[in-house]
């Protein structure tokens, strides 16, 4: 659809699930809101992509659907502004700058620009899925993660379950890695339900989507 594809790599994580609302942080051109629109026509979707050719894309595929929302901001631990690292490949951009493992072991990610962005904290949008107790919160923000966790302390109320990419190494600098973002979950009454899309390099686990559900 207008060279974009629903990303399937996530069908067998999302099966069989209990969630009436996604906020899908990180939405890029649309990949994971579409999946969710094909799977459950209907199901409400908040997405949030600050990059603006990526958002263009999301609004010609999605925009005819009325309970689908984008916002064209970045989402941290506070509002404020920020740079955003552009990569080459346009989804691992990031407000953290581009490490050197990233670029080695993902060919084409190295940084090739810099803009500002707006951000705001996910807990500011919480009034669009304030009636909903069993959000789906989907976080894909190279190693931002935990930056919009502490952001979302509200919605965290709300959510059934997190679904987050993660990775094991320093890809970007800063970046909170699985370990430290399992313990802000597991702190707040999630547990880990599943790992997949497993990435691994010279026999190491890299990066990976991992599935917390509230216990």
């Amino acid at each position: 659809m207008r060279g974009v594809a629903p990303s399937a790599e996530h069908l067998t994580a999302l099966e069989g699930l209990d969630f009436g609302y996604v906020c899908d942080v990180g939405a890029n051109r649309g990949q994971f809101s579409l999946l969710c629109e094909i799977c459950r026509p209907g199901l409400a979707i908040s997405a949030f992509e600050p990059m603006r050719d990526e958002a263009d894309v999301f609004r010609k595929i999605l925009g005819g659907h009325s309970q689908i929302r984008l916002h064209e901001v970045a989402l941290g631990e506070k509002a404020g502004e920020a740079i955003l690292h552009l990569s080459r490949s346009r989804d691992s951009s990031s407000l953290l700058t581009i490490g050197e493992d990233q670029a080695r072991i993902f060919p084409k990610t190295e940084e090739i620009g810099r803009t500002k962005v707006p951000v705001k904290c996910l807990d500011d949008f919480s009034m669009e899925w304030a009636e909903h107790a069993r959000v789906m919160l989907k976080l894909d923000v190279q190693g931002y993660e935990l930056c919009v966790l502490k952001g979302a302390a509200e919605t965290l109320r709300r959510c059934a379950y997190v679904y987050v990419e993660c990775s094991e190494i320093q890809l970007y600098e800063g970046q909170a890695l699985r370990s430290e973002v399992s313990a802000f979950l597991e702190d707040r009454g999630f547990r880990m339900r599943s790992r997949g899309n497993e990435i691994t390099d010279q026999g190491r686990l890299v990066q990976a989507d991992y599935l917390f559900e509230r216990c």
